[in-house]
């Protein structure tokens, strides 16, 4: 019998690029870290697809920090609102590439170089942009979608780097999670108003939805069998895919 064994570092990477240690193994439950003056609330954080590059979304840039050496690398910059959501891919010639959403109504992508260091550009701003903040992103082969405040979902070609279709009311509240069904061609959708519906990703049609939460959904993930929701009335719900319009299991 084999075990898995976790051990606890001691330290923490700030919004603002620094590296703080402290004693996180210690035997309480309470830690608290004084942060300095300038930090900014972290959004989201994702890997890129070789787990050397870590991107946490804080205030109106993405820190970029390099895991090998936990040294900040860089910042992308560009939004002129906060940074609320982000996804990684990686492009033909094996370069990370970034998708930002943020409270600035926009959608950015940003290539980032082997060589990064500094502040990175925007390598494309995603038109029209949303009529309120960029609330969700979810990305499969070249095609992204994004969530927003103003209660639409937009379809773009990551490719032509175009709008391929909108659905400018698929919900009556915030697009607050956005997941792909495994092995089949469906889009989740969640809203603040605690409702998920599912879309044919080719098609953009409804297929069907179901009240989920009394309270807002905040995030949706799916593996082959199940779907998961996680609300604000303090419940992370699983769902059956065959049984998806019928309740949870």
């Amino acid at each position: 019998v084999s075990a898995l064994r976790l051990t606890c570092l001691s330290l923490w990477l700030s919004s603002s690029g620094q590296v703080i240690s402290g004693d996180a193994c210690a035997g309480t439950t309470t830690r608290t870290i004084a942060s300095v003056q300038g930090e900014h609330q972290i959004n989201q954080i994702a890997l890129n697809p070789t787990g050397t590059m870590l991107y946490a979304a804080a205030g109106n840039s993405v820190r970029i920090w390099e895991l090998n050496r936990l040294q900040p690398i860089g910042k992308l910059t560009g939004h002129i609102g906060p940074v609320m959501c982000l996804t990684v891919n990686q492009t033909a010639s094996n370069h990370d590439l970034v998708i930002t959403g943020s409270k600035d109504h926009y959608v950015k992508m940003f290539e980032i170089a082997d060589s990064v260091v500094g502040n990175v550009g925007p390598t494309h701003n995603f038109e029209p942009p949303h009529y309120d903040g960029i609330e969700c992103l979810a990305i499969q082969g070249d095609v992204l979608f994004s969530g927003s405040g103003d209660n639409g979902i937009k379809k773009w070609d990551l490719e032509q780097q175009e709008l391929l279709q909108q659905i400018p009311n698929a919900h009556k509240d915030w697009v607050c999670a956005l997941a792909f069904v495994p092995g089949r061609p469906m889009l989740l959708s969640a809203c603040r108003g605690g409702v998920v519906k599912v879309w044919n990703v080719e098609n953009f049609t409804p297929v069907g939805e179901i009240k989920g939460h009394d309270s807002p959904i905040n995030a949706i993930c799916t593996n082959s069998k199940h779907i998961f929701t996680a609300s604000s009335d303090l419940t992370v719900k699983l769902w059956s895919w065959r049984r998806l319009l019928n309740g949870p299991t």
